[in-house]
């Protein structure tokens, strides 16, 4: 007996799902608990829980390969439950086929074929492929709605929760807004920047999703709807904007160099896409780090203590502001806002990732060394484009007909 306590003892702590049910009526009280708590807690009450019971069959009939038994016994055994958890069972079944369906992995093919099919508008049939690209974003992003709509009902908790979450939440926002870009241009250039976008953002989404649980939340205060559905959001949807007017930066910018296609007309185009959604960027960047003020204020104690993850937000702020200013003031015109705005994205970049590599302050979570090379590689991409659009000589700038670009 002694034996068997310190076997259930050592399982206790070393069990982490915890398996068995609370008692009808039990709920509030004992909790669900692990196999080792309810197999420990039976020397006290000289009771074994009915569960139990039913997980030693389950294991023999898996053993003894009697798929009839193992299933008429999950059968009475869902039914059992069903009494007490009702709505429980019916969010993990629901939660079960939302994984079964992936809608993430179908929006991030979505995302390259709408990219390819956009690419090729600007070669032959403008009209015909653009639509297509312009519909095959709108269903992208239909899809990416629902499955984070998806995540909320059973998360029950604001969209964006964890890093895995914002990264959805960054490819959700920069879509919506090339949904509307498209609609007002029809130049299948908002179709590009939401796959320049959105790809990346699902693949990291992706990856962090193998670190486990999804669903899980932030760490520090943020078992808060209210600030989860005031400041997070509006601090991410910062966070894909400014990528956003960066990856129209980036094609302004390639397209110039490496292209005939960049005529005043699209030039034109592209400085005003890239006005709007810096003007987006800056209120929700600004809009967001206020309202992150607030909430430390009311959680901590202090409104501002520069931590770094307040200074990267900051930083956004001030950066999109610089981009407004210097175009208002006439300081950069056409070429020199693209730099600009690609320069956003090693600003926003840093903000969302980079701070959690210092290790330090109330805000790093979720992400470690080994994503320090990937950032360094992206920083280095974005200064390279940065470079040459200056490096190499505006006369070079083949077929480009529009105002000298500072």
């Amino acid at each position: 007996m002694m034996e068997a306590g310190a076997r259930f003892d050592r399982l206790r702590e070393l069990a982490y799902l915890l398996a068995v049910p609370p008692a009808a009526g039990e709920a509030d009280v004992g909790g669900w608990k692990n196999i080792g708590d309810s197999l420990f807690n039976s020397f006290q009450t000289g009771r074994v829980e009915p569960s139990l019971l039913v997980y030693a069959g389950l294991a023999r009939a898996w053993r003894g390969e009697q798929p009839k038994e193992f299933n008429e016994l999950l059968s009475r055994y869902r039914a059992l439950l069903d009494r007490g958890f009702a709505s429980s069972l019916n969010k993990t079944a629901f939660e079960a086929r939302f994984n079964a369906v992936q809608p993430f992995y179908t929006a991030t093919i979505l995302y390259v074929l709408a990219f390819l099919v956009a690419i090729c508008s600007w070669l032959v049939w403008p009209a015909e492929l653009g639509r297509i690209a312009y519909w095959l974003i709108g269903i992208t992003w239909i899809l990416a709605t629902l499955g984070i709509l998806a995540r909320v009902w059973i998360s029950g908790y604001a969209p964006v929760t964890n890093l895995y979450s914002s990264a959805l939440f960054v490819a959700w926002v920069a879509a919506g807004f090339c949904v509307g870009l498209e609609r007002i241009f029809r130049n299948a250039i908002a179709s590009v920047a939401a796959a320049l976008i959105g790809v990346p953002s699902l693949i990291i989404a992706h990856h962090l999703s193998l670190d486990g649980d999804t669903l899980e939340m932030m760490r520090a205060v943020l078992d808060s709807n209210f600030w989860l559905s005031t400041h997070v959001i509006a601090i991410t949807s910062g966070y894909g904007a400014t990528f956003l007017a960066g990856a129209l930066g980036l094609i302004y910018i390639t397209r110039g160099l490496f292209t005939s296609s960049l005529d005043s007309r699209t030039a034109d185009a592209l400085s005003r896409m890239i006005y709007g959604i810096v003007c987006f960027a800056t209120l929700f960047s600004l809009v967001g780090t206020i309202l992150g003020g607030i909430w430390a204020d009311q959680s901590w104690g202090r409104f501002w203590g520069w931590d770094p993850k307040e200074n990267g937000a900051l930083i956004i702020v001030i950066w999109n502001a610089i981009v407004l200013h210097a175009r208002w003031g006439g300081m950069a015109k056409a070429r020199g806002i693209a730099a600009l705005a690609v320069v956003g994205n090693i600003v926003t970049a840093w903000s969302w990732f980079g701070v959690n590599l210092l290790g330090v302050g109330l805000h790093s979570y979720g992400f470690t060394e080994n994503g320090a090379l990937w950032l360094i590689a992206f920083v280095a991409s974005q200064t390279a484009v940065i470079a040459i659009a200056y490096l190499v000589p505006l006369a070079k700038w083949r077929s480009f007909r529009g105002a000298v670009a500072k």
